[in-house]
């Protein structure tokens, strides 16, 4: 006699579901940089949501609470490199606190959709979309609360490498995230419904699987190419760094002067905080600006602190000879906590030591993203500005041809805070179908080509300059059309489809419940009876 489906794979018990869930927090950091073993994130999205499958909402949120604090204390590490323990274990708990709601969600699709609709066939592909949806709205949830949100560990994140990477050009990371949580759960449906028996069953999630692996990024057209020189100073550009005002400048110069007799070069690149004195309010360093440009026959594209009446901004410069700064950017997420200090009242009475640490608090930008170079536009992110979406999509709407990204991972020496950086560089390529000249101050600095394709480096923590050829692109790829469409199409879809199944669910009677499982088990309960 053939057993029911909800009974072929039982709920873990509670204590191996926390062991289960711990696990797989483990294994889905390593398949993102720097180990980036990128098919252990699909791993640890398994493990996490088997251990959903059956719990109770107290149960849920205990296990999604374990998955997201040993995912996060790992993956975050580097926030503790300077600071010490208390803001890395605070973002951790915070941002597992997202997950923990996320596993009730979750939790609730495994035990509502059985209960609408037995079938192998809703079972298959109903649920896996629904499971998927889910995890992008807590995604989207840690991407958006509080202060802005910190969208970094998105599960796209750990595929900048991999064969679903060019997927981001159709549908951006959250699709890809999307995806790649739909796979997963659309395999363990499949397990649990012992789908070998009959093949055809495999056909939902195969189909996923094989469009995902096999669909080509978007095309974007080339247009020409611009010879960028990038400079990596590798000064004293950490908070803690002992140094004198113009130690951070003078390094940069000394580690441009060896490319200043390259010919044909068109833009002069330095990254965030390059320049440590402003050269809006030093008329010395104005002239060194003035002077880097006449030597080169280029625009430089500087950053450093800018003041506006009591506002400070974090400044990226277009400067040009005898003109001076003729556009500018400012960045437009400063990061609460090392570039200013959100509720500061309620902080400071809490870890005084530490909000004391920010003496200043920078004041988010509102300009475009886009710099007018005069041979190319460029699209701008300063440093964790690349993870916020709507900064790339803006630059690429308003006729961005190639990327110019700019950072300081000085705070973060050592650690993997570069590398999955870096990787999210790599995906805005791909997304994009633009170049990306990814500078830092201290590395590991690279030139992005638009399939994702490393083009030239500079090793970190080394000065070193790069003056690369970089091809420019034109076309706006199908994630930049939609923009926010996908991410608001699913997190909506997700959450009215768990809604409708909890209706559903609740004036499903119990008969008609058991009745499907009874008529494939054979039994004489068929016959639906009244709860």
């Amino acid at each position: 006699m053939p057993e029911s489906p909800t009974r072929r794979l039982l709920p873990l018990p509670l204590w191996a579901a926390l062991i289960v869930a711990a696990v797989g927090g483990t294994v889905y950091d390593l398949g993102f940089p720097g180990v980036a073993i990128w098919p252990l994130a699909f791993v640890g999205i398994a493990l996490a949501l088997v251990s959903l499958i059956g719990r109770r909402s107290w149960g849920a949120a205990l296990v999604g609470f374990v998955f997201g604090l040993t995912f996060y204390l790992q993956q975050v590490s580097w926030t503790s490199l300077y600071l010490g323990p208390i803001p890395w274990l605070a973002l951790s708990f915070l941002e597992s606190l997202f997950v923990a709601g996320g596993g009730v969600l979750i939790a609730l699709a495994y035990r509502w959709v059985p209960r609408v609709n037995d079938s192998r066939w809703v079972r298959l592909t109903v649920l896996p979309l629904l499971v998927a949806g889910l995890w992008i709205v807590r995604e989207t949830a840690n991407g958006t609360l509080p202060y802005g949100g910190f969208p970094w560990a998105r599960a796209a994140l750990s595929q900048a490498e991999s064969p679903f990477a060019e997927l981001v050009s159709w549908a951006g990371s959250t699709g890809l995230g999307f995806v790649m949580v739909a796979i997963v759960a659309g395999v363990i449906e499949w397990v649990r419904l012992r789908g070998w028996r009959d093949l055809r069953t495999a056909i939902p999630v195969a189909a996923v699987l094989i469009v995902a692996v096999l669909l080509p990024a978007w095309p974007t057209t080339p247009v020409g190419e611009l010879r960028v020189a990038s400079v990596q100073g590798n000064g004293p550009s950490g908070y803690f760094d002992e140094r004198e005002p113009g130690d951070v400048l003078a390094a940069q110069l000394a580690a441009t002067e060896p490319i200043l007799d390259e010919e044909g070069v068109d833009v002069l690149l330095w990254p965030e905080g390059g320049s440590d004195i402003d050269p809006l309010r030093s008329e010395s360093v104005a002239g060194v600006f003035d002077t880097l440009s006449a030597q080169l026959d280029a625009p430089v594209v500087l950053n450093t602190v800018t003041v506006r009446g009591d506002e400070y901004f974090n400044t990226s410069l277009l400067w040009r000879e005898g003109e001076g700064a003729v556009d500018s950017y400012d960045k437009r997420h400063p990061v609460p906590f090392g570039e200013y200090i959100p509720d500061r009242w309620f902080y400071d009475a809490i870890v005084p030591n530490l909000t004391g640490l920010v003496q200043r608090g920078y004041s988010p930008g509102v300009s475009a993203p886009v710099f007018d170079l005069g041979p190319a536009v460029a699209g701008l992110a300063i440093c964790f500005d690349v993870i916020y979406d709507e900064v790339i999509w803006e630059g690429a709407r308003d006729g961005a041809q190639v990327y110019l990204l700019q950072t300081n991972n000085a705070d973060f020496r050592g650690t993997d805070e570069n590398q999955q950086q870096l990787a999210i560089a790599r995906l805005r390529a791909i997304e994009t179908g633009r170049s990306v000249v990814n500078i830092s101050t201290v590395g590991t600095s690279q030139v992005i080509d638009p399939s994702g394709r490393t083009i030239d480096a500079l090793p970190a923590d080394e000065p070193g300059a790069m003056v690369t050829d970089v091809e420019l692109r034109e076309g706006i790829t199908p994630s930049v059309a939609l923009a926010a469409w996908v991410p608001t199409a699913i997190v909506f879809t997700a959450l009215l489809g768990l809604i409708a199944a909890g209706v559903l669910a609740a004036r499903t009677p119990a008969g008609l419940r058991e009745a499907p499982r009874a008529r494939r088990e054979g039994g004489a309960s068929a016959k639906p009876t009244a709860e």
